[in-house]
């Protein structure tokens, strides 16, 4: 993932497959409720925008960024809440025209970062194409909640394979949000993408190993699934517990979906 173009024509392509989901929406389809717990179709592109907003900040005024994430620290529990609230108050139009702005400035500047600069962000900095593919992972999983709430199914593609790489990148992130020291001894995950082809991440001779649809893994990851509706399977006590706290995203623990049918 080292091409920071790849990613950022991806993140294009991500990003106007949400936006084909909800640019006809009626106000009303705006207002339906997604998986996410109070949290309407608005909250979920008004938390895109906001988090466009922030990583353009990073980006472009890393001291201005600063203040933003005290801010965050000062009301880690309500931050992302507040943040989707105040977009979702807004009329669908102009909330739609104010994200395709940010999201096109947040790609110009990425575009123009250069190399090997490293931006301060929520969790560790990040370089300009792993602030690319995170942006992607937030679109891709928030553009499921929205799917979800429309009924929609979205074939899956191989842009997944940027949101597993992150996932795996993120391992350790998610014991360390939690107090957990994380294992020492890597994990070997192998993915079926849609096309058929494995996507294979890490040592093969480790015991700890993970495999499944890569569709499967990056709805875990991304906490749109419960560990326990899942095709992956696990090998090793340190890769099923990580399966039960994976995350994807910065910030406070997730608490992830409940299983279906609970």
């Amino acid at each position: 993932m080292s091409d920071p173009a790849v990613v950022l024509d991806d993140l294009r392509g991500e990003s106007e497959e949400v936006d084909r989901l909800v640019r006809d929406l009626s106000d009303e389809r705006w207002a339906a409720p997604t998986p996410a717990a109070g949290w309407t179709i608005a909250h979920q592109v008004a938390h895109l925008t906001w988090t466009d907003r922030a990583a353009l900040l990073a980006v472009t005024d890393a001291e201005g960024f600063g203040a933003e994430a005290e801010k965050a620290l000062a009301a880690p529990e309500s931050f992302v809440d507040d943040g989707a609230a105040e977009g979702a108050a807004l009329s669908p139009a102009e909330l739609l025209g104010r994200w395709r702005v940010g999201r096109e400035r947040l790609w110009t500047a990425l575009s123009a970062a250069p190399p090997g600069a490293r931006f301060p962000w929520y969790g560790p900095p990040m370089s300009a194409t792993s602030m690319a593919t995170a942006r992607l992972m937030e679109t891709w999983a928030h553009g499921q909640d929205i799917a979800d709430a429309l009924g929609v199914v979205r074939p899956p593609t191989a842009r997944l394979r940027h949101v597993a790489w992150i996932g795996l990148r993120a391992r350790d992130y998610a014991y360390l949000v939690r107090g957990i020291t994380p294992p020492a001894e890597p994990f070997r995950v192998e993915l079926t993408g849609p096309d058929g082809d494995v996507w294979a991440y890490g040592p093969e001779d480790t015991a700890q190993r993970i495999t499944g649809p890569a569709l499967d893994f990056c709805l875990l990851v991304t906490q749109r699934v419960h560990r326990d509706d899942t095709a992956l399977r696990a090998e090793g006590a340190d890769a099923a517990h990580w399966l039960t706290i994976a995350q994807a995203f910065a910030g406070p623990a997730g608490t992830g979906r409940d299983p279906q049918g609970s």
